[in-house]
């Protein structure tokens, strides 16, 4: 696979505090694809500026290994800590390579943000928490909304207490679904909420297995210990990357978009799931 269509891996994330930064190079190296400081609720609010510095002054001497993806999430943009946020990122040296936003509720919060970037020359990826009833409501928009978007998340906890519902896995099917169903029409990747039973490994290996069949790329941790079970469930078999290798091959050598592979007619939207089979793999 070249560079040209390198797909970045998002089987696993994990945060860590923003007033802990020390935290950081633990979590750089705990083996979850992405890594996620943590300046909303894991912060008090009296600490929220502390963290915002000591989180901007760790990302000038972190030492990020090769293909992990490093964010910050930042505060609600509505809020003045969000505000805070963005003032501070707008102006900092050393950005990680993206935001994770929370309680985004409609398409114009993205672009307005967006826009910002762009009028300060600033190229970072969006990832977009999806955590509330209004923002399940816009989902499609959202995702839609521009193409520094590289993620919608799953929000669990917020969306169940937002609906009112159970936080249990049939209870938020519904929810789930929409997600995956706007992040596949733009072309995006999908990460489920956080398993939060720690001492259940197997009811972990269950939810992750079944956020998988659902659609979803990957899936938040709580703990490094999770990080593992996560990766091995989300990482192709030997089948999928054989089958997904003949199907880049296939188009790799074909005139036009539609190509046959082992008897069968591929079109080209099928070539981005296998360049994320082939980023997801061992190999």
């Amino acid at each position: 696979m070249s560079d040209n269509n390198y797909v970045q891996r998002r089987r696993s994330f994990i945060f860590c505090p923003g007033n802990k930064p020390e935290l950081l190079t633990k979590a750089l190296n705990s083996g979850a694809d992405m890594v996620c400081v943590d300046l909303e609720d894991a912060i008090i609010p009296q600490h929220k500026d502390i963290s915002r510095s000591k989180t901007l002054e760790a990302f000038k001497t972190a030492s990020v290994p090769k293909g992990i993806e490093t964010l910050i999430r930042i505060n609600d943009i509505n809020s003045e800590d969000g505000f805070k946020d963005i003032e501070a990122l707008s102006s900092a040296s050393n950005l990680p390579s993206g935001l994770m936003l929370p309680k985004i509720k409609t398409a114009e919060e993205i672009q307005k943000l967006n826009n910002r970037f762009i009028d300060a020359n600033i190229n970072i990826n969006l990832h977009v928490i999806i955590e509330t009833n209004q923002g399940l409501k816009n989902v499609w928009e959202i995702a839609h909304s521009c193409s520094s978007i590289k993620s919608l998340l799953f929000g669990g906890v917020d969306m169940s207490a937002d609906l009112g519902c159970l936080g249990d896995w049939t209870s938020l099917l519904y929810a789930r679904s929409r997600v995956v169903h706007a992040a596949a029409g733009a072309g995006i990747d999908s990460i489920d909420v956080p398993f939060l039973d720690l001492d259940n490994m197997e009811g972990l290996r269950e939810e992750a297995l079944l956020s998988k069949n659902l659609g979803f790329s990957g899936k938040g941790s709580i703990h490094p210990k999770q990080i593992e079970v996560l990766n091995s469930i989300f990482t192709p078999s030997d089948a999928e990357v054989s089958y997904a290798k003949k199907i880049i091959k296939a188009f790799e050598e074909a005139s036009d978009g539609l190509v046959v592979v082992d008897g069968k007619l591929i079109e080209k939207p099928v070539l981005r799931t296998a360049l994320k089979i082939l980023a997801n793999s061992k190999n």
